[in-house]
This record gives structure tokens, C-alpha cells and sequence, in this order.
């Protein structure tokens, strides 16, 4: 027997689908800006390969770049405007969540109105780093 899917599961699917082909436009854009050289790179092209091999502590000291969301000062060079699309597609479950949390309210759905009010928290609270933790 078949299930159905709901109609929070069908918002959800269709705005993660729609948000996802977005998200890949906006790479395929910032990479050719930076790969054709439109804008600046902070770290040249022909440089980017001795980045690599560094660990992440000497990488941020010798580009002059800062950990966390330090990148948003720097979208004007080109290698930098490619993590505005990647920032979008992590935060496209939390635009998802938000979505649906209406729809969970008006059916009165308790259970998962509470599960996706603590996943937004956790989701928000893990891209923040405000808790000191986690790659970026």
C-alpha cells in the first residue's frame, strides 16, 4: 500500500527542490565571476593550491582571513562570493521548517510543532557559532 505525502512534506519538498536549483545557480554564477576573474580573488588563483595543504589555523593566518562569518566582509573578491550560495543551500532546511511550522499550527499538530521550533533553534544556534564550535 502506497502512503500519500502531507501537504507540509510536498511545501517542504518543493521549496528545498526550488531552493536547491537556486542554490546551484548562484554556484555556477559566483564560479564563473571568480574563475573568469570579474571580481578580485582575495588568494590568486595560481596561489589557491599552496593553500590546501595548510592546516586550518596557518590557512586563516596567512590569507588574512577570520573564522566564523568574517567572510561577509569579504564578498568583494571573487573566491569569497562563492560561500554566499553554500551559506544559502545550509540554511535552506531552516527557510523549509519555517515554511511548514504554519500549516503544523493551524492542525494544531503539537508534537511536530514543537520538534520544528527545536530544530530551527538547533539549526540557528549551530550556524551562529555562538557556541564556539564547529568548522567554520
Amino acid at each position: 500500500m502506497a502512503s500519500q505525502a502531507t501537504e507540509e512534506q510536498l511545501l517542504y519538498a518543493n521549496i528545498l527542490n526550488k531552493g536547491m536549483l537556486f542554490g546551484l545557480l548562484g554556484l555556477v554564477v559566483t564560479f564563473i565571476i571568480y574563475g573568469a576573474g570579474i571580481l578580485e580573488p582575495k588568494i590568486p588563483l595560481e596561489q589557491v593550491q599552496n593553500y590546501w595543504v595548510m592546516p586550518v589555523s596557518d590557512y586563516l593566518e596567512q590569507s588574512g582571513i577570520h573564522a566564523g562569518w568574517a567572510w561577509l566582509g569579504n564578498l568583494r573578491y571573487g573566491d569569497m562570493l562563492t560561500f554566499l550560495p553554500i551559506a544559502f543551500l545550509s540554511l535552506l532546511t531552516i527557510i523549509c521548517y519555517l515554511a511548514i511550522l504554519p500549516g503544523l499550527v493551524r492542525k494544531k499538530d503539537t508534537a511536530y510543532v514543537v520538534l520544528v521550533i527545536v530544530e530551527v533553534v538547533v539549526l540557528t544556534v549551530a550556524a551562529s557559532g555562538i557556541l564556539g564550535s564547529g568548522g567554520h
